[in-house]
């Protein structure tokens, strides 16, 4: 009777731990699309804003000069090299790399549509994520796959074309990881 007893006691101890033990393991919370996304843009919106690179080929140097961002200040004999100064209204929208104020137009040869040179925009942009792909399990964290781009919204109209024109990445595919931080997901990195 004794060791009947004991053996009940011993049970009933063994069936309280496991259940004690298995109330302390919650199922971490799930994941959606819809919050993946969210994560992503807060992460991006708490993040400061940064100058856009812009790549101005021969249809964007038109632009800007439509725009009265540059005007053309020297044409070289050869007939397709030139120099064009920022105006005033052009230094308020972008700098150039070097600082200066004139834009080196140097192409290898007449109607060259490789050549292409760089201005930054003045106004910081931020980024955007869009279509979020399928949530993947990976070890204790999840990752995304997602559509990265450039919010131009902050930048004129005229250099929004400007940026629109080839040589310009606007978009990128992205994989986003997220851990869990005590009962809720955060964004761990973007890669």
């Amino acid at each position: 009777m004794r060791n009947a007893v004991k053996v009940q006691v011993l049970g009933a101890l063994v069936l309280f731990s496991a259940g004690w033990w298995l109330a302390g393991c919650k199922a971490a919370p799930e994941l959606t699309q819809t919050q993946a996304l969210a994560l992503i843009q807060a992460d991006y919106d708490h993040a400061p804003g940064a100058p856009f690179d812009i790549t101005v080929d021969d249809r964007g140097m038109q632009l800007g000069v439509h725009a009265n961002y540059w005007l053309g200040s020297k044409r070289y004999p050869n007939g397709y090299w030139g120099d064009f100064t920022l105006t005033p209204e052009g230094k308020k929208a972008v700098k150039l790399p070097n600082g200066g104020d004139v834009i080196q137009w140097r192409p290898e040869r007449p109607g060259d549509v490789h050549y292409a040179v760089v201005v930054a925009s003045l106004a910081e942009t931020h980024l955007k994520a869009r279509d979020v792909g399928e949530i993947q399990n990976l070890g204790d964290n999840k990752t995304a796959t997602f559509v990265e781009d450039v919010n131009l919204a902050g930048l004129p109209d005229a250099l929004q074309n400007i940026a629109h024109q080839p040589g310009n990445k606007l978009s990128t595919q992205r994989v986003a990881t997220f851990a869990l931080a005590g009962d809720k997901w955060t964004v761990k990195s973007i890669e």
